[in-house]
Formats: C-alpha cells, sequence, structure tokens
C-alpha cells in the first residue's frame, strides 16, 4: 500500500503542474522518474522493488501494451498509404543502422562480447514516442513528422523482440533453456499470431455491434474498446502471441474500421496510458538506485552520451537523406528517438536470462533508458513550439495574409 500512496502523491503533484509542464521543460515523466528514485531502498526506503519482480516486468509490459494501443488508433491508413516511404527508411535502415553502431561502441568502449554488444544494441534500438508526446501529440508539428515517429515507434518495438530473443540464446551457454521459446519458427510464429489478434479481433467486435440487437449505449460506448484491449492482452499472454505488434495493430484497425468508436475511447483511452504510463516510470525509477548507477563505468557513461546525441541522430538522417523533409524535421526526428518501455522490457529479458554478462548488459541499457527520458522529456516541448515560429513573431498564415490583402483592396476601392 505504501507504493500506492506514493503512486497517489506523484500523480496528484504531476496534475497540478501539468499545466507548467506544458509549457516549460519540465516534465511529468521525469517527476515520476526521479519520485520513484527517491522511495526506492537507495534514498528514503519506503519501496523495496528488485529487477527481478515480478511488478516490475508486469507494469512494464502493461504501460507498453496500453501505449501502443493507443497510439495505433493515430494511424491513419490513408495518409500512411500515401507516405510509407518515409517510415520504411526508419525503419528498414536507420533502425538496423542505430543497432550496429550501438553494438559497436559497447564492444569497444565497454568491453562486453560481440553477442552480448549486438544484443545491448537490439534493446536500445526501439524507440517511443511517449517520452515526446509534445512532439507526436501537438499540431503545429508538421503531420507527416508525427506520422513518421508514431509508425516508426509503433513497428520497431516488435521488429526488435525476434532479434533480442534470438541474441539472449546466442549470448552464453546458460541461456541455453531459452532456445525452444527463441527457435525461429516459434518467434515468427509469435509475431504472425500477434498481427492476425490486432486485425481480426477489431474485426470482430465491429461486426458484433453491427448486429440489429447489439450496440452500446452512448455512456459506456467508451469501454467497448476497452474490453477489446483487455480481450486482446489476454489472448496474447495466453497463447504467447506478441503483445506489442497485436496492441499496434488493433488500435489501428478498430481507428479505421469504427471512427465513432475511437472517437468515444479516445479521451479515456488518453488516460489510461497515462496511468500506465506513470506507473511503470515509478516503479522503474525505483529500480535507479545510486549502486547501479555506480556499477557503471565511465566508458559506459561516454557510451550512453554518445547512444543519445549521436548514434540514433546519425542513423536516422542517413537513412532520410534525399527526402522532402525540410532541415529542421530531420534533426528533430533524428533527435527525438527516446528509448522507452520497450527497451525496458527487453532488458529486464537481458537481466533475468542468466547470461555471462547478464547484469553489465542490463546496468547499461538502465541508465542509457534513464539518460533518455531526462533529455527527451525536457526538450519536447521547446522543440514543438518552434515550429509554431511563425505565429509567435507576427508572420500572418495564408488566411490571415489573404485577409489583409482583401482588407487592401476594399480600402483601394474605397478610395
Amino acid at each position: 500500500m505504501v507504493l500506492v500512496a506514493v503512486f497517489g502523491v506523484a500523480l496528484l503533484i504531476a496534475v497540478l503542474l501539468s499545466g507548467l509542464a506544458a509549457r516549460t521543460v519540465l516534465s511529468t515523466s521525469l517527476l515520476f522518474l526521479v519520485g520513484g528514485a527517491l522511495v526506492s531502498d537507495g534514498f528514503l526506503g519506503l519501496i523495496h522493488i528488485t529487477p527481478d519482480s515480478e511488478l516490475v516486468s508486469v507494469t512494464a509490459d502493461l504501460a507498453l501494451f496500453a501505449v501502443l494501443f493507443t497510439d495505433g488508433q493515430h494511424v491513419s491508413f490513408a495518409k500512411l498509404r500515401s507516405s510509407w516511404r518515409n517510415p520504411a527508411r526508419a525503419l528498414g535502415l536507420g533502425m538496423p543502422l542505430a543497432f550496429v553502431f550501438m553494438a559497436l561502441l559497447t564492444h569497444y568502449l565497454v568491453g562486453l562480447d560481440w553477442t552480448t554488444s549486438f544484443l545491448v544494441g537490439a534493446v536500445l534500438a526501439p524507440t517511443d514516442p511517449v517520452f515526446a508526446s509534445a512532439i507526436v501529440g501537438r499540431k503545429e508539428v508538421p503531420a507527416k513528422l508525427r506520422e513518421l515517429l508514431n509508425v516508426e515507434s509503433g513497428i520497431n518495438d516488435g521488429l526488435a523482440l525476434p532479434v533480442v530473443l534470438l541474441l539472449i540464446v546466442a549470448a552464453g551457454p546458460t541461456a541455453a533453456g531459452h532456445a525452444d521459446e527463441a527457435s525461429i519458427g516459434k518467434i515468427a510464429l509469435e509475431l504472425a499470431l500477434g498481427l492476425a489478434f490486432g486485425i481480426l479481433l477489431p474485426l470482430a467486435v465491429n461486426g458484433l455491434v453491427r448486429f440489429r440487437l447489439l450496440g452500446a449505449e452512448p455512456k459506456l460506448q467508451p469501454l467497448l474498446l476497452l474490453a477489446t484491449g483487455i480481450l486482446l492482452y489476454g489472448l496474447c499472454h495466453l497463447t504467447h502471441a506478441n503483445p506489442y505488434l497485436a496492441a499496434f495493430s488493433a488500435g489501428a484497425v478498430l481507428a479505421a474500421v469504427s471512427p465513432e468508436a475511437k472517437a468515444a475511447f479516445e479521451p479515456l483511452g488518453e488516460a489510461l496510458a497515462e496511468l500506465a504510463k506513470f506507473a511503470a516510470l515509478l516503479v522503474f525509477g525505483a529500480l535507479l538506485t545510486p549502486q547501479l548507477f555506480a556499477d557503471l563505468p565511465w566508458q559506459g557513461y561516454v557510451a550512453v552520451v554518445l547512444a543519445i546525441v549521436l548514434i540514433r541522430p546519425a542513423s536516422l538522417l542517413i537513412s532520410l537523406a534525399g527526402t522532402r523533409f525540410e532541415r529542421r524535421e530531420k534533426l528533430t526526428a533524428a533527435w527525438f528517438g527516446p528509448k522507452g518501455f520497450a527497451s525496458v522490457v527487453y532488458g529486464l529479458l537481458v537481466l533475468q536470462s542468466g547470461i555471462p554478462q547478464a547484469e553489465q548488459a542490463y546496468t547499461l541499457i538502465a541508465v542509457c533508458i534513464a539518460f533518455s527520458i531526462v533529455a527527451h522529456s525536457s526538450t519536447d516541448v521547446p522543440i514543438a513550439r518552434m515550429f509554431d515560429v511563425e505565429d509567435l513573431v507576427g508572420i500572418p498564415d495564408d488566411e490571415d495574409d489573404h485577409d489583409n490583402r482583401t482588407i487592401g483592396q476594399e480600402r483601394k476601392t474605397a478610395v
């Protein structure tokens, strides 16, 4: 109950400061991360959580599922059909480049063996728009940029998972027990099942709603998609289907086949996703003890900084070369590659795998995630507001310019 009370206090403070956070570099995400660290064993000792605790893995798993389910609902298939090339570049070239560059950095700078280094690269390759919500959610940011970041982050979690599982198997004999779980055929089946459930279940629910005798009354309509998400989550875990690919695809399908249900669910869905995110951040923050940071050598801190300020930006800039993005749009997309809940979940898989260098790899991963949350969640608002600079300096938009020309013509006529 101490954890519940701490969460309640942190949530109250976050809500009271949310208005200020929306206008400044103050971040509610960072507030929960720091709050979790303060009440952990490393400081006040109010809650006792270890990385192998079931609470950690379940909370991160639920948060990632909820966030991807709501993110998928922002995807427009019509827009995606006309602008699929940019997300494809980011996923097909930018993500592999970040994966390889991070592995090289980990091996030569931190000294982990090659397999574990590539494992770290795979864990840190996925991106998460949760910690850059002002970029993805603000209308002044160009739609194609928001679409790129949203689609990239929604799909790359599922793409990284099979690579992570296979590398865990390859990392050492102590992980041999995972060999059956991580066989290529089984991983492919899990991904296929996740995609199938994510497409078929929303279609089935939408079909049921159209029966004459069935249908939700207005006040219960938001619960229709919530029930679909809960059923999908349980179904994926019962069948070992990939829940993250299922969540994102289900959200996208629901938004396409039932826009009215999506509109009814949106306020509730966004609120639930925020709650799940805050809970996961609080729990993850409790793992960030002084001992964890002390265990990472200085070479590891150099690797973490380079991963955030060099590897992700360079990888995405290479993948977007020759596209029609403006220079500042490319730089924004390159910067916002935050490490989020997917990396937390996969990092915990590494720690619990029993491979020889599991603890060293997890320490590097955890510190990188923490630094990324601080860096990206505190810079999203200022950078998003840069796209609204024309309004800020008084340059009229097209509609204002048209109105000014009309007024000018009327004055000339009057003269």
